[in-house]
């Protein structure tokens, strides 16, 4: 059996496949990190399902190789500013904030706008940064964000995106071994922010989007990543608020986190415990995402 150098994401890299990555360097002596990463992936078939290259992935895993020692990349040719330390604030939007009250049928018919890579999406970002207590952060991985209008009036904004790839409560709950989960964690959709506008007060109103969202979410994260979704979760503080809205859209509780965050140096909490919900899209749940294909 061949043996494994390194182990990165589930895969193993054996002294072939490190072997392969130096040639490929030396065939290429003026290419960047970034091209050579773009190349790797199209020597090793990386591709995410709506056919774009894996190239952070695989740059990630070269780079883990270089600190290794095990290969010798380029020298780094340009710094990029890490959007999450040096954060360019979205504007504020400009809307009318007249109150809308009432009911849930005199509000209807709702608009649910897919906006991300849109004219819109500026919006989306002005409106979670000035109205969530969280403010606005640009979602890692796959996402999608959506503008809830009523009569042409925003009245909430989501946000889902790539979930968390360990979560006990979750992990228990679905009952899939950590080689499934490595495998099908891309079909869980995480529901990163959820806003209703502070000048809007509906009854009703946040628990029937998020069921509107149950059934046309998978529809467009095919569309646009080319694989379905399965089962979507959230984190809710409990400090701040129960759930309702999504209990009320028979979300389920399934524990609580420990506080510990991602990538926790320690296992001493260093941020809020929060409450886990989650709410599977097929009563076949759990086969699909324990499946190893």
């Amino acid at each position: 059996m061949e043996e494994v150098k390194l182990s990165y994401r589930g895969r193993a890299i054996g002294a072939s496949d490190v072997a392969f990555i130096k040639e490929l360097i030396a065939r290429h002596p003026e290419a960047s990190r970034h091209r050579l990463s773009e190349l790797l992936c199209q020597e090793w078939g990386w591709v995410q399902p709506n056919g774009q290259l894996r190239d952070m992935v695989c740059r990630g895993l070269m780079l883990a190789l270089h600190r290794g020692g095990l290969i010798e990349l380029p020298a780094v040719r340009r710094v990029m500013p890490n959007p999450f330390i040096v954060r360019t604030r979205p504007a504020p939007v400009a809307i009318d904030s007249t109150p809308i009250e009432g009911s849930l049928s005199a509000l209807r018919p709702l608009e649910f706008r897919l906006v991300r890579r849109t004219k819109e999406e500026p919006v989306f970002g002005g409106l979670i940064e000035e109205h969530h207590y969280l403010g606005y952060v640009q979602p890692v991985g796959e996402h999608l964000k959506y503008i809830v209008y009523a009569k042409e009036r925003p009245v909430a904004a989501l946000a889902w995106c790539s979930a968390p790839r360990h979560l006990g409560p979750r992990d228990r709950f679905i009952g899939w071994s950590p080689e499934a989960r490595r495998r099908n964690i891309r079909f869980i959709a995480y529901n990163t922010r959820f806003l209703i506008l502070p000048w809007v007060t509906v009854p009703h109103l946040a628990s029937h989007i998020l069921g509107r969202m149950a059934r046309m979410l998978p529809e467009d994260w095919e569309q646009v990543y080319g694989h379905p979704v399965w089962y979507l979760e959230t984190f809710v503080n409990p400090e701040r608020n129960r759930g309702t809205c999504y209990l009320a859209a028979n979300w389920r509780k399934l524990g609580r986190t420990t506080g510990r965050g991602n990538n926790a140096p320690t296992k001493r909490p260093r941020v809020p415990v929060k409450e886990i919900l989650g709410y599977p899209l097929s009563k076949h749940f759990r086969e699909l995402l324990g499946a190893l294909r």
